[in-house]
């Protein structure tokens, strides 16, 4: 997708977009020829690279609203611009409703839901008088579309996270785009944490109709597509990334019986 979009003169800001889905998201960006900007609390070991560039790291804890508006205002100084933000950061551990304080719950709320409206809102501020339209990517999940036991609170998040989109696509119309990427499994370099070796990813791989996980890079490609002036007209959307979904458990179980 980047070989065909062109987004030189572009900045991005990528949140998490230092490892995982995030860094694949920075590369895709950087090979489209933007100028891309990824934030985290700590910096990444080996800077975000592709197409012989290299994506900038700024430190930022995104759950602390001044340091966030502070971090906008540092890529409106230093690019005088901004044209798309990708709310990337987020995740969970794994943690069953009664097995955690109500606190742990709600913070996981506020890292996958309040972080990217904080984030949202201070980018909203540089993009505002941009000519033209931006785009806000907002990284969603699956797990806001169905039962998550084990990660209800991220489930929970991610489905307000959708919302929230479509409501500020509405309010923020025309001048920016919102948008949401809803994923399925991604293979990360963490995959081995959930899944196990290699057979257990390729098994999981092979519940999904596509036959695999998705890459990093599927979604950094469904990003470059929706920051483009290709998305012109889409806003309010939820593009489902997801390779065909979960095979429905019925079908197994009747098979199985047959």
């Amino acid at each position: 997708m980047a070989a065909f979009i062109d987004l030189s003169g572009s900045v991005a800001v990528v949140t998490g977009g230092t490892r995982g889905v995030g860094a694949g998201i920075a590369r895709a960006l950087l090979e489209a020829g933007a100028e891309v900007v990824t934030c985290a609390r700590r910096a990444p070991e080996e800077p975000v690279e592709a197409g012989g560039r290299t994506a900038r790291f700024l430190p930022v804890d995104l759950r602390d609203q001044e340091a966030t508006v502070a971090f906008f205002d540092r890529v409106r100084e230093d690019y005088g611009r901004l044209d798309t933000l990708v709310n990337n950061a987020g995740g969970t551990p794994y943690r069953k409703l009664d097995e955690g304080a109500a606190e742990r719950h709600a913070r996981v709320v506020e890292l996958n839901l309040l972080a990217p409206l904080t984030a949202s809102l201070a980018a909203y501020e540089v993009m505002r008088d941009r000519p033209g339209s931006g785009s806000i990517v907002m990284i969603g999940s699956v797990s806001g579309s169905r039962p998550s036991p084990g990660t209800a609170a991220y489930g929970a998040a991610k489905a307000g996270l959708e919302h929230l989109a479509r409501s500020m696509a509405v309010e923020w119309a025309p001048r920016i785009r919102v948008n949401t990427l809803v994923l399925g499994m991604v293979r990360t370099e963490l995959s081995h944490l959930h899944y196990g070796d290699e057979d257990g990813i390729a098994a999981v791989g092979r519940t999904v109709p596509l036959g695999r996980l998705a890459e990093p890079s599927d979604v950094g490609d469904a990003c470059v597509f929706l920051a483009s002036d290709r998305a012109s007209y889409i806003s309010g959307a939820g593009l489902l990334v997801h390779g065909g979904g979960e095979r429905p458990a019925f079908l197994d179980a009747a098979t199985a019986h047959t």
